[in-house]
């Protein structure tokens, strides 16, 4: 059954996504998406004391899940409707997965964009045939944009999450996660606007109504506890977070539903976790993920306890400018206590500067970087500001090496305490 285009009306219940609308899209993607490797991980698994695999969405074609949803919402469309077009809003994944589908099945497709659009997200949708208009500097100022797009041309509107379509593409990948591994106690998904966490709730729980399903948050951009709370989807005021990928500020109507009626969970992270998430999948799964698609790793750092195994955590996507990588992973190394930067403020004097070094040798940790500063104003005419940045082997290393400061008479500021988060 082709499901109506447009959303319902706000007076009424949203359309439903049932097993059998998530097997049918699974043979409608049959030669379209990859089904990605569930590979285990060791360090996770010796934290939440059982097996913990990571289905590798990261893998998928485009860079993330994206591609599911996107191509069944697409090859349902009428042929009058594909004479049309598509359009679609987006500053990364779905922006990707809209312009590869529409390529696969001939379609004209136009991609709003923000203006600060990362470079290299902007590059592949490009590269795979969209037509992208650059318009302000949120995504809902893009999305306002595509719908205006829609109004004036009438090609169809693809939504990033909230279309019975979108979900039940996004829900074949819980059907892979229960065939890879049938022993599964615990799925665990990333969510925004809830598109993929209530298709892979839909999945699991029509299958095996004993696993449970968490979904996660950035706790700085977390609309769904609040709105299960309400009992409808409400919009946040703001949000700040670098796991752009779920930084979505209202649930969407279909899926609301969905994770209302099946998912067992909403969990927050904060950044600093993300930030290690990510550093622990390059690191020790040698695989690359978006802040966003490594929050159910996250999860799992910040109360391993709290899973039961074997656990399934989907990492949703790979799409990472390597400049915000650069800078999220010092913030990760930063928060798992292996890079320390200090303020260190010493009379200006000959020697001060080799003294300070020569302690820091003595705690063997290695200087990455020294700068000077004499012309602040908090600094009186005789002092010097020095800003040192180290690396450490890890919080008590960082400890020891603050200590034996402090022993030694320094003085010493650390510029990001997040580092004992």
């Amino acid at each position: 059954m082709a499901p109506p285009t447009s959303l319902p009306d706000a007076n009424t219940s949203p359309p439903s996504v049932t097993l059998a609308d998530v097997e049918a899209a699974r043979e409608l993607l049959r030669g379209v998406a990859r089904r990605t490797p569930l590979e285990g991980s060791r360090p996770l698994s010796e934290r939440v004391g059982g097996p913990v695999h990571l289905k590798c969405e990261n893998l998928q074609r485009a860079g993330s899940f994206k591609i599911r949803g996107a191509y069944t919402r697409m090859v349902r469309l009428s042929s009058d409707e594909r004479a049309r077009g598509v359009v679609a809003a987006s500053a990364g994944n779905h922006a990707q997965g809209v312009a590869l589908a529409a390529s696969m099945l001939g379609l004209r497709s136009t991609v709003f964009m923000p203006e600060g659009a990362p470079i290299p997200k902007v590059q592949a949708t490009r590269g795979y045939g969209a037509d992208i208009r650059f318009v302000g500097e949120t995504i809902d100022t893009a999305l306002d944009a595509a719908r205006e797009f829609e109004a004036e041309t009438g090609a169809v509107l693809i939504h990033p999450f909230d279309h019975v379509d979108i979900v039940a593409g996004q829900g074949t990948c819980g059907l892979e996660i229960l065939e890879q591994c049938p022993d599964v106690r615990t799925v665990v998904v990333c969510t925004g606007g809830g598109g993929l966490l209530a298709g892979i709730a839909v999945a699991v729980r029509g299958t095996r109504p004993d696993v449970r399903v968490v979904g996660v948050q950035a706790e700085r951009a977390a609309a769904y506890p609040a709105s299960l709370a309400a009992g409808h989807p409400v919009a946040l005021a703001s949000m700040a977070t670098m796991a752009d990928g779920i930084a979505v500020g209202r649930p969407g109507d279909v899926p609301f539903e969905l994770v209302r009626r099946y998912v067992d969970e909403i969990r927050t992270v904060p950044e600093p976790m993300l930030s290690r998430a990510l550093l622990l999948c390059l690191e020790r799964a040698k695989l690359v993920v978006e802040p966003a698609g490594a929050a159910a790793v996250a999860a799992l750092l910040d109360d391993p306890g709290a899973f039961e195994p074997p656990v399934v955590a989907v990492l949703s996507g790979g799409n990472i400018d390597p400049l915000l990588l650069l800078r999220v992973l010092r913030h990760g190394l930063t928060a798992a206590g292996r890079f320390l930067s200090v303020r260190v403020t010493v009379p200006d004097r000959p020697g001060n500067l080799a003294g300070l070094l020569g302690v820091l040798a003595e705690s063997d940790a290695n200087v990455l970087e020294v700068a000077h500063h004499r012309t602040e104003r908090a600094l009186s005419h005789d002092e010097v500001a020095i800003d040192v940045e180290l690396e450490t082997r890890g919080p008590a290393h960082t400890e020891a090496v603050l200590a034996r400061l402090a022993t030694a008479g320094f003085t010493v500021h650390v510029e990001d305490m997040e580092r004992l988060a």
